[in-house]
């Protein structure tokens, strides 16, 4: 039997957040198991932790409960806190898909920097978008945009919180996107209202069942890497997960070249996988 632990991350109190499932030794699960176990789970993402390949103190492969990708923000918020916990820190490396990231931990909040650069995909159609997200095309302001650290979301921004809340995902749209989109994680949504440094996002990503998902720390963070383009360093406090009772708080740092994601994470749930 191997070992394993929920966290809901991005928020200090149980039940809020993003749920993580991490299994501390890999080593101990078939390959072929991984992804069975991440769909069995059927959170966002699942971790699996390795022996290093370098420099790292662990390699961290993460699995959606469709595919294995390679940088996700929530998981590695997660994984820092829980190897924290475990007495490591205050910095340390984590070995990602993405190469080596900088971790920082202290008292139950965690951050990563990423040097990743941002890729911009494509600029998807304002109708199709819409279409996507079940909104007038009139409540999007300027063009949406294709683009990430790794993981490519479709970055919208709204007229107002009320258009945010008023999101009804249509999944025939999201499949005419991703075909002409495939690059883009399944034409994954990141919608978001911006008052200042406050923004309030929510991210959809139905071809990879997550109907919707409650943080996004690698759309947290390819947002702030987004808007440092055009306006230079900021930081951001990021609200996502309210409209489906979750609450998640992403703090994010950006300047040219590098950005800092941080959050705080809890565990809730301990269990042995049955072999």
């Amino acid at each position: 039997m191997t070992d394993y632990l929920v966290y809901d991350v991005f928020t200090n109190r149980r039940f809020g957040g993003n749920q993580l499932a991490i299994i501390p030794n890999g080593t101990e699960v078939a390959e072929g198991d991984l992804q069975r176990i991440a769909r069995e789970f059927n959170f966002s993402e699942t971790v699996f932790l390795f022996p290093p390949d370098g420099d790292g103190v662990a390699k961290v492969r993460i699995f959606t409960p469709t595919m294995e990708v390679p940088f996700a923000g929530h998981p590695t918020i997660g994984t820092a806190i829980f190897l924290g916990e475990a007495g490591l820190g205050p910095h340390f490396v984590l070995e990602l898909g993405v190469g080596p990231m900088e971790i920082t931990v202290a008292h139950g909040r965690a951050s990563f920097t990423t040097r990743v650069p941002l890729t911009r995909v494509a600029e998807p159609d304002r109708a199709l978008v819409a279409r996507a997200l079940g909104l007038p095309e009139s409540v999007i302001l300027g063009q949406p945009v294709m683009a990430g650290l790794g993981l490519a979301f479709t970055f919208t921004e709204l007229a107002d919180r009320d258009a945010l809340s008023d999101i009804v995902c249509d999944v025939a749209a999201f499949r005419e996107g991703h075909a002409r989109h495939p690059n883009g994680l399944d034409f994954a949504q990141a919608a978001y209202v911006r008052d200042g440094d406050l923004v309030h996002m929510r991210m959809f990503a139905p071809l990879d069942n997550i109907p919707e998902d409650p943080a996004t720390g690698s759309a947290a963070a390819a947002l702030g890497a987004l808007l440092c383009e055009a306006e230079g360093p900021l930081d951001l406090t990021i609200h996502q997960g309210e409209d489906m009772g979750r609450p998640s708080v992403i703090g994010v740092r950006a300047k040219p070249g590098a950005v800092t994601v941080a959050g705080q994470a809890v565990r809730v749930m301990e269990g042995k996988l049955v072999s």
